[in-house]
């Protein structure tokens, strides 16, 4: 089983670790937040798995009644490697 990816909300060059991933399924991203973001809000995403970072634009679609919100992806990049040093 894959590990699954981490994703931070960017806002003004600045990272939020507010998701806790639980699921991702295609261009959807479920996960749980202490915030409880519009439906229809659209939040520029940070999506870092296996050493490679991908931007994307995240819609909220829905929030479950588990407490999960999901996330719609659209405009992604291209995963590019992360370079530490």
């Amino acid at each position: 089983m894959a590990a699954l990816p981490r994703v931070v909300v960017v806002d003004d060059d600045k990272t939020h670790d507010v998701l806790d991933v639980v699921a991702v399924d295609g261009g959807v991203v479920r996960a749980r937040c202490a915030y409880l973001f519009e439906i229809g809000e659209e939040l520029a995403l940070r999506i870092e798995s296996g050493g490679q970072v991908t931007t994307a634009i995240g819609r909220v679609r829905a929030h479950g009644a588990d407490g999960v919100t999901e996330l719609e992806l659209a405009d992604q990049s291209e995963p590019h490697k992360v370079i530490s040093g």
